[in-house]
């Protein structure tokens, strides 16, 4: 009978490709092109913030590298932290860090959020934003300039291409580079 097969001719359905598929290939090839960042915002003076907003304005413009600002933690590459975490928000901050889709990557902006900065040792500030969840970058500086955040997400882009090459973020784990900062002299960067 036409139109009935019999066992010896049937197909066995095959597996959606691996993740190293053109389609991850190309999410990934997009995700170094066009960062989408998101912008947490723990208290303080709001200074970095101020920092961060120039670097969306014409006379940093960095939409034209391809960066992004975007309000969801959901569709964000990069989490950019300011000011010192509080007690009050630090499971908020958890909770957006978890929201953000693998691979994400942290970057903490300005003294604050390094060591608390000159909310250190209040009774509502935790010791810096380590404390709540991992950073990749570090911006130093109260208030750091709009080209070293630019920097900061320039550095991120290689962690990320870094990443990509070996297979992962475990690498990483304890590496410490050494990077000048805005003095010229040779400052730590936690990668």
């Amino acid at each position: 009978m036409k139109g009935l097969m019999n066992s010896q001719e049937r197909t066995v359905p095959t597996m959606p490709p691996p993740p190293s598929s053109l389609s991850a290939r190309l999410a990934n090839w997009a995700r170094l092109k066009s960062p989408w960042i998101t912008v947490f915002n723990s208290g303080g003076c709001n200074a970095c913030d101020i920092e961060v907003i120039a670097c969306l304005m014409p006379r940093f413009d960095v939409e034209r590298f391809g960066i992004l600002a975007k309000g969801t933690p959901r569709h964000a590459d990069i989490l950019i932290v300011t000011g010192p975490v509080t007690k009050q928000l630090a499971p908020r901050l958890r909770r957006i860090w978890e929201q953000i889709p693998e691979p994400k990557y942290v970057i903490a902006t300005g003294a604050c959020c390094a060591s608390g900065g000159v909310f250190h040792d209040l009774y509502h500030t935790m010791d810096g934003v380590e404390s709540t969840i991992p950073v990749d970058i570090w911006v130093a500086g109260c208030p750091p300039r709009p080209d070293e955040i630019i920097n900061a997400v320039v550095k991120c882009l290689g962690l990320m291409k870094e990443d990509l090459a070996r297979g992962g973020r475990a690498w990483r784990q304890g590496k410490t580079l050494e990077t000048p900062d805005s003095t010229g002299e040779a400052g730590e960067v936690q990668a």
